[in-house]
C-alpha cells in the first residue's frame, strides 16, 4: 500500500474543483518555499491497526493538510474544500486499498501567518483502510 499521504493526493488531483496539481500547487511531505498558494500533505500518526473486526488488518491512519495562501479568504475557503470534499468520503479504493472512511478530526484553523507573511491553515482527516 502507498502512504496515505499519497492516496489523498491522488484524490485531491482528481478534484478539477479544487485546481490542485502535483509538484505545481500540491505536495507530499515538505511545503517548498514557492508557490505561495500551495497545498501540502503529512502523514501523522493515526490509531493502532483495528484486528479484532476481521482478520484482515484495517489500519487507522491519519493525515494532515496544510493550505498556504497569501489570502485568508482564499486559503479559508480552500482548506474549507478540502474539508468538505473529503469527511465523509467511504467506499473509496485508491491506489489499491480500500477506505472504509474518512472523517474530520477536527475543525480546519489558522496557524497564523509565516516569516513571509503567508496564511497558514491546517486539517486533519482520520480513515480506516485495508
Amino acid at each position: 500500500m502507498e502512504p496515505p499521504s499519497v492516496d489523498i493526493k491522488d484524490l485531491l488531483e482528481d478534484e478539477s474543483s479544487l485546481g490542485l496539481t502535483f509538484q505545481t500547487n500540491l505536495f507530499i511531505s515538505s511545503e517548498p518555499p514557492e508557490p505561495n498558494d500551495c497545498v501540502t500533505i503529512f502523514d501523522t500518526p493515526g490509531w493502532s491497526d483495528d484486528m479484532a473486526l476481521d482478520k484482515n488488518n484495517i489500519e487507522m491512519p491519519s493525515v494532515q493538510i496544510l493550505v498556504r495562501n497569501d489570502s485568508y479568504v482564499d486559503g479559508w475557503s480552500m482548506i474549507s474544500g478540502i474539508k468538505d470534499f473529503l469527511h465523509g468520503k467511504s467506499g473509496e479504493t485508491v491506489n489499491g486499498a480500500y477506505y472504509m472512511s474518512m472523517l474530520s478530526a477536527g475543525s480546519p484553523f489558522s496557524m497564523g501567518k509565516d516569516d513571509r507573511n503567508r496564511f497558514h491553515f491546517v486539517w486533519n482527516v482520520d480513515m480506516k483502510r485495508r
